[in-house]
């Protein structure tokens, strides 16, 4: 297997000295062994006829739980300098869970590679529901018992990954758990997750932390055409998904009309949720092209968005789609980073990629190969156009459970054979390898 052909590409640009390159994961998508941690609201909802696109659940996943060992050798074979995973918050609060946080620690410490820990990853605890304000002051709790446990060997920490889709697909749509499809009542569920994220920085400053981000999904909203209604539709979408979970965050104000949707004393919230940052995680995939209604359901990424939204999603057309459906488009990296650094100016931390990857099946995975090199290319565009770019995260290490995919999509460098749970490296860690190689030898011509 070492000695298979890793396809050739041309050498890609040089990144500063010290730039981050990693990978990420997260728990309830790997770690299996759902026995010994108590529920979430995705175990409940995956037990659920018809959630999963398979049927299945994430009781074993690629358990890495018990095969955590094992995982960090393929991260040092890769050769990355750091690992995203996040921590489950049932396991921590059932026995020994910590423990096995402290164990994959240590293993990561060891094998030289900084652990980089998100702290919600979307498996809430049953019991607890963003609906309600006290979930936020729960969650900071659970923070100061993690990195009190962690926080002598881990220097870096998001606080929270997604809260966009986590309050889109989980609490407005339905097709994630928990299951609620309220529409644009779901808003309180973005406030009090952004107040969970302040809350939980401040737990962490208290606790000596000192290289804290937040890992937001964004990218760039293109109007249908240049008519008033669809650019007005971009507009909006641009602002519930982009805007309305960084603004907050970076400038402590959420953009007009939207903070009257929220519950409870805002303005107090806000200098809450403004706690500085160290650097701003952005996870991308692509753009979205985004027109008026037209009275009838539209979809993306295979996720059905109904009728009575204020915008459809139209079809990005001439550009390639993975096996998920979502448009490649690299470029919109660059669009999306320097648009950031435009809006927000000195207001905008460093930033890290937290994530990007694509879908694809077979070991010689070259779809994937493309996909990441473009995408490399394209933040190195925004780093020579003056954007403070620190690191780039591939997602995902492993196949994993998909949430409402199930195991019907991979977004692994490392096959995993769920039926025996043998790790495969395809092409694409070889490539990514080879990458990281090049990238710590002398600069030499650029691609």
């Amino acid at each position: 297997m070492a000695t298979d052909p890793v396809p050739r590409t041309p050498r890609l640009p040089a990144f500063p000295p010290g730039f981050l390159w990693g990978v990420s994961t997260s728990a309830h998508q790997i770690e299996g062994a759902a026995e010994e941690r108590e529920p979430s609201v995705w175990d409940r909802f995956s037990a659920e006829p018809g959630r999963i696109r398979d049927g299945s659940t994430a009781a074993v996943a690629c358990d890495h739980y018990h095969r955590y060992r094992e995982d960090v050798a393929l991260l040092a074979g890769l050769g990355v300098d750091a690992y995203r995973f996040s921590v489950s918050w049932p396991r921590v609060n059932s026995p020994g869970g910590l423990d096995f946080y402290d164990r994959l620690v240590d293993e990561l410490c060891a094998a030289g590679i900084r652990p980089v820990v998100t702290l919600f990853h979307w498996d809430l605890p049953l019991g607890l529901d963003w609906l309600e304000r006290e979930t936020a002051e729960r969650f900071a709790r659970h923070v100061s018992v993690v990195v009190e446990r962690l926080g002598d060997r881990v220097r870096s920490w998001i606080t929270l990954n997604e809260p966009a889709e986590h309050t889109l697909l989980g609490h407005a749509l339905g097709v994630h758990a928990p299951g609620r499809q309220l529409m644009f009542d779901a808003l309180p569920v973005a406030h009090h997750q952004l107040l969970a994220h302040g809350l939980a920085v401040r737990a962490l400053r208290a606790a000596g932390a000192a290289d804290i981000g937040i890992a937001n999904s964004h990218g760039p909203a293109w109007p249908a055409s240049p008519e008033q209604a669809d650019t007005e539709a971009a507009g909006l979408y641009d602002l519930l998904l982009n805007r309305l979970f960084a603004d907050p965050v970076l400038l402590g104000r959420y953009p007009e009309g939207l903070g009257e949707s929220m519950p409870g004393d805002v303005e107090a919230d806000l200098k809450v949720i403004a706690e500085p940052v160290d650097w701003y995680g952005v996870n991308y995939y692509a753009p979205t092209r985004v027109g008026a209604p037209r009275g009838a359901d539209s979809e993306f990424g295979g996720v059905t968005l109904p009728a009575g939204l204020p915008f459809t999603v139209r079809q990005i057309e001439d550009v390639p789609v993975t096996d998920s459906g979502w448009p490649v488009v690299p470029e919109g990296l660059t669009e999306l980073l320097t648009a950031f650094r435009d809006r927000y100016g000195d207001r905008l931390p460093p930033v890290v990629v937290t994530e990007n990857g694509c879908s694809g099946d077979g070991l010689d995975d070259r779809e994937r190969i493309a996909y990441l090199d473009a995408h490399i290319r394209a933040l190195h565009r925004a780093l020579r156009a003056g954007v403070d770019v620190r690191g780039y995260f591939v997602w995902s290490l492993l196949d994993n459970f998909e949430w409402a995919e199930g195991y019907a999509r991979r977004f692994g460098l490392v096959h995993v054979d769920f039926a025996t749970q043998r790790r495969t490296p395809k092409a694409s860690y070889r490539w990514y390898r080879d990458l990281l190689r090049a990238q710590r030898q002398p600069a030499g011509p650029t691609g």
